[in-house]
């Protein structure tokens, strides 16, 4: 059940309850594991190469290639793309941390740009202007956040322009569409993260990069098992992150039902945008920009300058929410030796203190997402 009463009014409704999902599921996931422990290949099986082939067809790309994890999965991309020491790479400074931590994984530095705050994702405006003072730029990563696609067209000519490769960050979007084209090839190679909290999501650690190039296809297979096409061949410098068969078998049964869960969310996204935004309280509603034909709803989040109130409010009423994400990247500990000033980014800064993701999973029903709302109508 994803909601429970307590007997004193309060309705429990969690950020997120992965049972609706995967109890359906059991018997089909239980048979998938028992065939991988029958077949008793455990790293890159069947399942995997299986799976790939899933998701290449799945996500419209020819090439689709899995690893141990979403961070590996950008720092692959990075070093496909040869970028290193000396090198400069743009990402937002509005997301997870993984974005910026894998520049740094391979040597580069991220060049941190502010985001559109409507769409939460980096403003192509700032990827221009930066152009200019960051002649050692090489790459950029505009990542696809909460579920809605970043504005490529202008990221990409940018990025022609100077000739740096693009690597869409999209551990977020499974799904997710740009002009009514899908993500995942509009850049040179694009990354996915398969954790357990993301729309379609493994029972651990997974995940994959994708791209249109055969060649770099080739590169990134080799270098997630330590620069090989051939065993003890080590054409290149690479690293251990590869898929395990496990948990490719049991995602092989979830993406049959990714096309419904997708549906649900966006389902409770428009019902959330249909009760709040009838009420008309001070809060901002997510709303898809044109050219995000096709948002998957990772996350809904709103924005509030009284969001730490808004939270304790609902942190009562037994709702789940999360702040994503509290601090920009250019301020975090780790970075603050690159000399970002405080309001520098002042879009990113001011996101971070008025951002509230509430729950919009797919097992959610009515009842919660009008409890949410009107535990929300009630603070106002």
């Amino acid at each position: 059940m994803t909601t429970t009463n307590t007997g004193q009014g309060t309705r429990k409704v969690p950020l997120l309850d992965l049972r609706p999902q995967n109890e359906p599921l059991q018997a089909e996931i239980e048979a998938a594991i028992g065939a991988v422990m029958r077949s008793q290949h455990y790293i890159l099986g069947a399942d995997a190469k299986a799976f790939e082939q899933d998701m290449a067809a799945w996500l419209g790309v020819p090439h689709a290639i899995g690893c141990a994890n979403g961070s590996d999965a950008l720092v692959l991309a990075l070093m496909a793309a040869g970028v290193g020491p000396g090198d400069e790479v743009a990402v937002p400074s509005f997301t997870f941390f993984a974005t910026a931590g894998a520049v740094s994984r391979v040597g580069a530095t991220p060049v941190f740009l502010d985001i559109d705050p409507l769409t939460f994702n980096l403003d192509p405006a700032a990827l221009d202007e930066a152009a200019g003072r960051h002649p050692r730029l090489k790459a950029v990563i505009p990542v696809h956040l909460f579920g809605g696609a970043a504005d490529m067209d202008p990221i990409l000519a940018t990025a022609a322009r100077h000739g740096w490769s693009v690597i869409e960050d999209g551990a977020q979007s499974v799904g997710a569409a740009y002009k009514g084209k899908p993500c995942f090839g509009l850049g040179h190679m694009a990354t996915l993260s398969f954790f357990p909290s993301k729309n379609l999501g493994a029972f651990g650690d997974a995940g994959m990069v994708t791209t249109t190039s055969n060649e770099l296809a080739v590169l990134l297979a080799a270098l997630r098992v330590h620069g090989c096409r051939e065993k003890y061949k080590h054409e290149w410098i690479g690293f251990n992150s590869r898929m395990d068969t496990l948990q490719a078998a049991i995602l092989r049964v979830k993406l049959r039902h990714l096309a419904e869960w997708t549906s649900a969310r966006q389902r409770n996204a428009a019902r959330y945008q249909e009760i709040l935004g009838a009420a008309g309280l001070p809060i901002t509603l997510p709303q898809p920009a044109p050219w995000q034909t096709n948002h998957v709803w990772n996350q809904f989040v709103i924005r509030s300058p009284r969001r730490d109130e808004l939270k304790a409010h609902l942190t009562a009423a037994g709702i789940g929410t999360e702040i994503y994400y509290p601090i920009s990247l250019h301020r975090q500990p780790c970075y603050l030796p690159l000399g970002y000033a405080e309001g520098s980014l002042p879009e990113s800064e001011r996101t971070c203190r008025e951002v509230l993701a509430l729950p919009v999973h797919s097992g959610l029903n009515e009842g919660d997402i009008e409890y949410v709302a009107g535990a929300i109508r009630s603070f106002f």
